[in-house]
């Protein structure tokens, strides 16, 4: 662990220990990081504000449990994450029973997972995330109406204005240029 990592430790550990301006040093050497991240993630300044907030607020709440396992900002990107995982979960329709079971099974980790195999998952989503951009544009709305919307082929067809076919085609198409993307 690098200076750098002890320092964080050390004020978070100075933070549970009653010195607010403890607090003050961490909230100004990882503000502008953490919005960036959630901006970058949620797309929307209005809900990575809300999430900024929340996950200060958290790190406040657990300052008295706080145990410096991994550097103090992969521990606050987790909480970050987490929260913007619940944000997403909170806006969208909930999946049938085995669609939900399979996207439970690819995305929950332990609960017990450390933060450097969260930030794994993240980077692993990050690939996701830049192989869905790279792909042509009709083969991208109808991977993102499938993951994102959870739409059948026939209401991808539809809302794209192409044959069932056609939509079925796009969607195959995506999905293997995904599994060779992300095999590389």
């Amino acid at each position: 662990m690098g200076a750098t990592v002890d320092d964080d430790a050390t004020l978070m550990l100075a933070y549970a220990r009653g010195e607010p301006a403890a607090f003050d040093a961490l909230y100004a050497r990882h503000r502008a990081s953490l919005y960036r991240f959630l901006l970058r993630s949620s797309g929307d300044p209005r809900v990575a504000e809300e999430l900024f907030q929340e996950t200060w607020s958290r790190v406040v709440a657990a300052r008295a449990r706080y145990t410096p396992q991994a550097r103090f900002s992969t521990w606050l990107l987790q909480i970050a994450h987490n929260l913007l995982i619940d944000s997403y979960r909170r806006k969208r329709p909930l999946a049938g029973g085995d669609e939900a079971e399979r996207a439970l099974d690819q995305a929950t980790l332990p609960e017990q997972a450390q933060p450097e195999q969260m930030l794994s998952e993240f980077e692993r989503r990050r690939r996701l995330q830049q192989a869905i951009e790279a792909l042509p544009d009709e083969q991208r709305t109808a991977v993102l109406l499938r993951m994102e919307n959870e739409l059948s082929v026939e209401e991808i067809a539809q809302v794209t204005g192409v044959g069932r076919e056609t939509a079925k085609s796009r969607l195959r198409y995506a999905m293997n240029r995904l599994r060779e993307q992300l095999a590389e």
